[in-house]
């Protein structure tokens, strides 16, 4: 990002897309910790991770930052939402454990381009009930991210949410986040995302969906793609195929304006890539965003 930033950018507005999904009760953080691929009870209070939902064969249905905020409460909050969606489908695991989801329009998400207050790394600053600041950024790339109530954060006007919004989801995909719309929803493994790179999955911890072939992949080295940043000429979108000398090499997994994440092999030639007809330089990944 430049330095002179448009002010709306470092007066947190609101992230438009970004929903809250809560698991609150005694079970919460056994429940989180059997159905997501991080290991929820081994996270302090008041610490964040990236987490994942995966399906039985592994796929990845929504990646997100899982917050542990008590002991009986944990905090989701997903950038790619459908909570509701996602809500209805864990309460049919929920079976006698003590926990309850609440998808939250009390609540809102809001993001600037300034190193935060208070939070570092994986520890969350907490200034009330319900207000919350994050880490989301590194030296190179600062971000803060802010969950509080919706009346204390006003919504700017549409073009600058828009202009937001696009350079907040082109940061994410410079650090290696996934951005998965609906088409690219259990599609692809962990591995092939890189959520290795943001601590997103635990192979350690015990069973959770996809867990077998997660650590299957891992431990037999069979991850054959893995993400890779590209700069794209000419507009794209996410399922678009990725080629090398007229040779279909592999898929845009995440598309931000003219910035992808394509899922590629490991190994490729140094020759030039095409999304369609038009050239795709590659582009070296951000770190700093593993918590």
């Amino acid at each position: 990002m430049p330095d002179n930033l448009p002010p709306a950018f470092v007066a947190y507005p609101r992230l438009p897309g970004h929903q809250l999904l809560s698991l609150q009760g005694v079970d919460a953080a056994a429940f989180a910790h059997a159905q997501f691929s991080s290991d929820v009870t081994a996270l302090p209070l008041l610490h964040w991770q990236w987490s994942a939902w995966l399906s039985a064969k592994g796929r990845t249905l929504a990646v997100f930052q899982l917050l542990r905020l008590a002991d009986d409460h944990v905090l989701l909050v997903l950038a790619d939402g459908d909570t509701d969606a996602i809500a209805s489908q864990l309460q049919r695991f929920v079976f006698r454990r003590k926990v309850k989801l609440q998808v939250h329009a009390d609540l809102a998400v809001a993001g600037a381009f300034t190193a935060p207050e208070a939070a570092t790394g994986a520890a969350i600053a907490q200034a009330g009930s319900h207000d919350w600041e994050l880490d989301l950024g590194s030296d190179a790339l600062p971000r803060t991210l802010r969950i509080g109530p919706v009346e204390a954060f006003e919504a700017s006007d549409e073009a600058g949410d828009a202009a937001f919004a696009l350079a907040w989801r082109q940061a994410d995909l410079r650090f290696g986040l996934p951005r998965l719309e609906a088409s690219q929803r259990e599609v692809w493994t962990p591995q092939q995302l890189g959520l290795d790179r943001l601590n997103g999955y635990s192979v350690k911890k015990g069973c959770y969906p996809g867990q077998e072939i997660v650590a299957r992949t891992h431990f037999l080295g069979k991850a054959k793609r893995a993400v890779q940043l590209l700069h794209t000429a000419a507009p794209a979108q996410a399922g678009d195929g990725v080629q090398q000398d007229g040779v279909a090499l592999g898929t845009l997994a995440s598309v931000a304006g003219d910035l992808a994440l394509a899922v590629l092999p490991l190994e490729t030639g140094d020759s030039e890539l095409q999304v369609g007809d038009a050239p795709a330089q590659r582009m070296p990944l951000l770190d700093g965003l593993a918590r």
